[in-house]
């Protein structure tokens, strides 16, 4: 799943001005405090196109990815996992 995020409201939740600066606030935080702040950008249901030949830069972190693209859209792409062992045998 792919989202379009809110620019100046990812800067302002990680305390940066720019996307270059996200990659060092995102490495002094701890992981599980940047999962959930990204995890907040994912409750819209806003799926989209998003065509990685764009990309300018990206941030990898857990299941989660963030691009910038030529236009400085930045994106959002969660990695949905499909766990079958959590079924029951019934």
């Amino acid at each position: 799943m792919i989202t379009l995020v809110n620019k100046d409201s990812l800067y302002n939740i990680f305390g940066v001005q720019d996307f270059d600066l996200l990659e060092g606030a995102i490495d002094n935080m701890a992981p599980s405090l940047v999962e959930y702040y990204l995890s907040s950008f994912c409750d819209s249901s806003d799926e989209m196109y998003f065509n990685k030949r764009d990309v300018e830069e990206s941030i990898s972190i857990g299941d989660y990815n963030l691009y910038i693209d030529y236009s400085k859209n930045i994106y959002l792409e969660v990695l949905l996992m499909n766990d079958d062992s959590t079924q029951t045998l019934w």
